[in-house]
């Protein structure tokens, strides 16, 4: 994700800081101090953020750690204004091991909830909410902190638990009903659920508070999203690479220049491009990249100063789903396509997504 500081590494899994969640922090800071004029009070606020986002943090090791069970990995955590986001390589499509990855989230929160309220409990530190609503008092952080934090917990549970992807509750209800019926129609009917709170939510939002109009148009897109992308994974399964194998494609070699890319890109329909000679593929170059070189370096500039280097190399006889879901992962869009040593063609993203479209039209 662009805009990061990277943090370092905590059980093998890369964290990273998005930089609004700074302006996030000093926008605390300046809130808690206007209102009472005091710096204790606005690093008070500050500390009960971290606090709050070190429990979102570990809701996330709670996915992250449960999907290390089933072999499947985490790329990296990132800490953004709005909660955090493990990137985890996929989810499982056993609906017993999807249940359990997307529950062990709102898992974590449960049980610092619970710790909260013993040690709140035991050393008699429960405020009395009767006495406080009468008084019209307010639960300060300086007098609550932990009561606060209990609280919030409690409500990252509620709200990770709605039922609409992409919140944990949406994979759990997914999950469920995939113990009845296939993977596809089950987040089907789990997006259509989603899609109808977040309708909900936008319209109760226009009467309450206007922040459910913003929740309800991420879980309405999120739930479309997830519809889709399963979707499109369902009508995959059975095809191998070689159903989408183009073995009509434009190889340019790593010095060639960036006004050659731009002729190639002019001269016919591709918009990504192979980089190296048929025994080694050394990068990938796209449209984007090109537009992004021609300004910053210009058209006598080589190629491999802007090409993409991360590239993953595929065989005739792979499943089609997976390339898909490698693609989406890494943003990759194209991939050389190697029998044994020999370069037999490239499948790029745009060839899979005419697949779709065909099976699609054909199934009506």
């Amino acid at each position: 994700m662009k805009w990061t500081l990277y943090l370092g590494k905590v059980a093998g899994i890369r964290m990273f800081l998005h930089w609004t969640f700074i302006i996030l922090v000093v926008w605390i800071f300046l809130m808690h101090f206007r209102e009472s004029q005091s710096i204790r009070d606005g690093l008070l606020g500050v500390g009960f953020i971290i606090v709050i986002f070190v429990c979102v943090i570990l809701h996330e090791f709670g996915h992250a750690l449960t999907a290390r069970k089933f072999n499947i990995g985490t790329k990296s955590i990132t800490i953004l204004p709005i909660g955090g986001v493990a990137s985890i390589e996929r989810m499982p499509d056993k609906p017993s091991q999807e249940l359990l990855v997307a529950i062990m989230g709102p898992a974590v929160n449960v049980v610092i909830a619970l710790v909260l309220y013993l040690f709140l409990n035991a050393s008699g530190n429960i405020p009395d909410l009767a006495a406080l609503q009468e008084t019209q008092a307010t639960l300060n952080l300086g007098d609550y902190f932990l009561f606060n934090l209990m609280v919030v917990n409690i409500a990252l549970v509620a709200f990770n638990m709605i039922p609409a992807f992409p919140m944990d509750g949406g994979r759990v209800l997914r999950a469920l009903l995939s113990y009845g019926m296939d993977r596809s129609k089950a987040t089907n009917i789990a997006a259509r659920v989603g899609q109808f709170l977040a309708i909900l939510f936008v319209f109760a939002g226009f009467y309450t508070n206007f922040w459910l109009v913003f929740i309800g148009i991420f879980i309405f897109l999120g739930a479309g999203g997830e519809a889709t992308y399963e979707a499109t994974k369902s009508i995959l399964s059975g095809y191998r690479v070689r159903d989408v194998l183009m073995t009509k494609y434009t190889l340019l070699a790593p010095g060639d220049t960036l006004s050659q890319a731009v002729k190639a890109l002019l001269d016919g329909q591709e918009k990504e491009f192979l980089v190296g000679d048929p025994e080694t593929i050394t990068g990938v170059l796209t449209r984007d990249s090109i537009i992004k070189g021609l300004n910053e370096l210009g058209q006598e500039a080589p190629v491999s100063k802007v090409m993409r280097q991360n590239i993953f190399t595929l065989h005739p006889d792979m499943e089609l789903q997976e390339v898909y879901h490698q693609m989406m992962t890494n943003g990759c869009s194209v991939g050389p396509v190697y029998e044994g040593s020999h370069l037999v063609g490239i499948v790029d993203r745009e060839n899979i997504h005419e697949l779709v479209l065909v099976n699609k039209a054909l199934a009506k």
